[in-house]
């Protein structure tokens, strides 16, 4: 697999791509019971209504969607978490805008658009996918209010064509205070990007956002659906026709949400056009010349707010396995579709072509044995260089090619380690269903698997988060006996009745007074 993103927002990242990979776990596999047909020639039975409720996964996802809510920015609308207030109203008022809604990075109170319009798309897509499971444990509603609420805010960022306010606040100054949202006091500057200072992946991403979301809301308000399709063409155009990296324009962004590129987005952001729209030309746009260019087809990446590949070919994926009359003869389409089958094959553990090759451990006990053999044969000195070198490549051999934890959680990286599990849950999940539709099998080399085998691999990542893990704790803060209790969160840590900030909140040794739910 690619080369994993690395970012100080990481940190904040991950909590909200646990939301949705949980989200996407609960209602596939417990809020509809799925069968596994045993004639591995025919495809398995295509989901139809939920079906019976497992209450671990109903609890976790209700559990989970209340983390949208502590996040909110502005005045509070049936406001569920008790220690929540309005806060930020004024925000964009230096531009004349209302920017006073969107949500907060994690346990800042930043507003970053990037981030925020990934969590809207993926939001959005769940929605789209398993609204009905969802809907079965009255959970439909709120998704819907917290989208909605992203989007107000995305809309209004979007005052005109070509202009587009990607950040509120100053992360420096942030970082420097320790208080609620409710008290803030300190000035929210607004950045934007435009013609002169281009951002092509963060007004792609925002673009791919409103598309997404025009769909969920297309039946239930079509006016406000058109608002967000008006929105979504235009800024794929603007993102298109004013290529640059917003990182390299806007160099201080780099250090919290640093972008490795935009060629993803603007596919990305083409494909759920597309499917918004149903125009050829998108489909054209990605399977073209720009798919030639950005796609990396036949080499796997890892699904992240700085990385659509993977995501996009699994999006694509569907209009094939869909038989979508635009599917047919398509090369392009075609290539998406291996490069997504690609991913899946990389996440299964006793796939060939697995991340973490069955022949790890014996390489890393190689290259232990190597270390030992050195010391012996070499005289002290070079001895001691060289196996210093030997232990450098071993660890880091170990860091980039050993794919699975000990408790069995996908490991990428130490920092942030559970941004990709659940988003590789996330899309193995989504690719499980949509095999359903067309193919019973996976071919991964000399195997194959079934549309179960994804499923049961995603489960393994929901799972560990859940607690089932060797700390046997849950990382969902709220569930169950046993969950982290000093979160890093300004408004968890700080007492509602407080009479002073400060960072004597952040280092108290007592347990956080609010529990930031989700």
């Amino acid at each position: 697999m690619g080369k994993e993103s690395k970012s100080r927002g990481f940190l904040a990242w991950f909590l909200v791509l646990v939301i949705l990979a949980l989200v996407v776990g609960a209602v596939v596999y417990t809020v509809k019971k799925k069968m596994d047909n045993k004639n591995d020639s025919k495809p398995a039975p295509v989901p139809g209504p939920p079906g019976a409720i497992d209450k671990k996964y109903s609890d976790a996802l209700k559990i989970a969607m209340q983390f949208f809510d502590v996040q909110k920015s502005g005045r509070l609308e049936d406001n569920k978490i008790s220690w929540r207030g309005n806060s930020a109203l004024t925000d964009g008022s230096e531009a004349k805008l209302d920017l006073s809604k969107g949500m907060y990075d994690a346990g800042d109170h930043m507003k970053f658009g990037f981030p925020m319009a990934f969590t809207a798309t993926v939001l959005s897509w769940a929605i789209l996918e398993y609204g009905d499971q969802m809907e079965a444990v009255n959970e439909l509603e709120p998704a819907r209010e917290s989208l909605k609420w992203l989007t107000d805010f995305l809309v209004n960022a979007h005052p005109t064509e070509n202009v587009l306010y990607i950040q509120v606040g100053d992360p420096e100054a942030d970082h420097k205070c320790w208080e609620r949202p409710e008290d803030m006091k300190e000035k929210r500057p607004l950045t934007q990007v435009n013609e002169s200072v281009p951002g092509t992946e963060v007004a792609a991403e925002t673009a791919a956002a409103m598309a997404s979301a025009s769909l969920v809301f297309k039946a239930a308000d079509s006016t406000y659906s058109s608002t967000l399709l008006t929105h979504a063409k235009q800024l794929l155009s603007f993102a298109d026709n004013n290529r640059g990296s917003y990182s390299e324009n806007i160099p201080e962004v780099a250090t919290y949400y640093n972008s490795t590129g935009y060629g993803d987005e603007l596919l990305w952001a083409a494909s759920w056009l597309y499917h918004a729209t149903g125009d050829g030309s998108y489909l054209g746009y990605v399977t073209g010349e720009n798919g030639k260019q950005f796609a990396q087809w036949g080499s796997p990446t890892w699904f992240s707010w700085d990385n659509k590949l993977a995501g996009t070919q699994v999006l694509l994926s569907r209009i094939s396995l869909f038989c979508s009359k635009d599917a047919s003869g398509n090369s392009g389409l075609e290539n998406y579709r291996k490069s997504a089958e690609d991913v899946m094959c990389s996440l299964l553990p006793k796939s060939p072509s697995a991340t973490s090759s069955s022949n790890v451990f014996f390489k890393a006990k190689s290259f232990g044995f190597i270390f030992l053999l050195c010391r012996r044969m070499l005289s002290d000195h070079l001895s001691h260089r060289l196996t210093e070198l030997v232990r450098t490549l071993w660890i880091s051999f170990v860091y980039q090619y050993s794919l699975y934890h000990a408790g069995g959680l996908i490991w990428v990286s130490e920092w942030n380690s559970l941004q990709h599990p659940v988003a590789s849950a996330f899309l193995a999940l989504l690719y499980s269903d949509y095999m359903l539709t067309q193919t019973a099998k996976l071919t991964c080399g000399d195997h194959s698997f079934k549309p179960s085998d994804l499923r049961k691999f995603a489960k393994s990542q929901a799972d560990y988060v859940l607690g089932n893990n060797p700390l046997k704790m849950s990382f969902l803060v709220g569930y169950g006996d046993k969950y982290p209790q000093y979160v890093h969160h300004r408004g968890a840590s700080i007492p509602v009745d407080a009479t002073t900030d400060g960072f004597q909140w952040l280092t108290s040794p007592k347990p956080n007074p609010n529990v930031a739910v989700g």
